[in-house]
Order: structure tokens, then sequence, then C-alpha cells
């Protein structure tokens, strides 16, 4: 067993868990949405974006272009919720929770591509 696949894939995983995560519930109660759980997808999908850069196949680079775009929107929705929680005079507002929600459901997208593109790569690695 290869202890760096285990612990990419556990990254990439865990990434996607934590994402879907924040994103379940009703687009617009932010009471549903937890700010530390987006917090931990941030931080957890930076993490495996590094364990990324290695790979210098043409599946690591898609792996890689997904990380980036879940970062991406993952960041984008982070400072959403800091302006509209610690900027905004209005606070988290459902349009603003729905807003944070949004782009973490695309990140949500980048990182289940991430990880059918994980179990293709495991599955044809086994095939030859």
């Amino acid at each position: 067993m290869n202890l760096e696949k285990v612990v990419f894939g556990f990254f990439v995983l865990l990434a996607a868990t934590l994402n879907f995560g924040f994103f379940i519930g009703d687009i617009d109660d932010p009471v549903l949405h937890n700010q530390y759980e987006l917090f931990g997808a941030v931080i957890v999908s930076l993490i495996a974006t590094v364990l990324k850069f290695g790979d210098r196949t043409q599946i690591g680079a898609v792996h890689l272009a997904t990380s980036l775009v879940a970062d991406l929107q993952l960041i984008g929705a982070a400072l959403m919720y800091g302006y509209a929680v610690y900027v905004s005079s209005a606070g988290m507002t459902a349009g603003w929770t729905a807003s944070v929600v949004s782009l973490s459901g695309g990140a949500l997208l980048a990182n289940l591509v991430s990880v059918v593109l994980l179990v293709v790569e495991t599955v044809s690695f086994h095939r030859r």
C-alpha cells in the first residue's frame, strides 16, 4: 500500500465531505450552514491542492485544476461570509447565505469531479 496515495485520497475525500456538510440544508437559512465547517473545508481543500502539485501526469493536471477551482470558490464563499458578518450592517441575511452556499455548491461539484477522477485513476491502475 502506498502511503502517499492514502494521504492524497484522504484529503480529497475529506475536502468533499466537509464541503458537502456545509452545503447541505436550506440555501437561505444561515443557521444550517456552520462557519467553522466552511473554514475547515477551505483549509482541507488547500491542503489537498498542495498534495496535487507533485503529479506530472495528464490526470494529475486535471486533479490540480479541479482543486484550484474548488479553492477559488471556497475562498470566495469565505470572503463573502466574512463580509456579511463583520462588515455589512445587515448581517448574514438570506441573500448573503444563498450566495455563500451557491459558491460552496460550485466547489462541491469540483470536489466531486476530483473524487471521480481519483476512483477512475485507481480502477485503471489495477487493470494494468
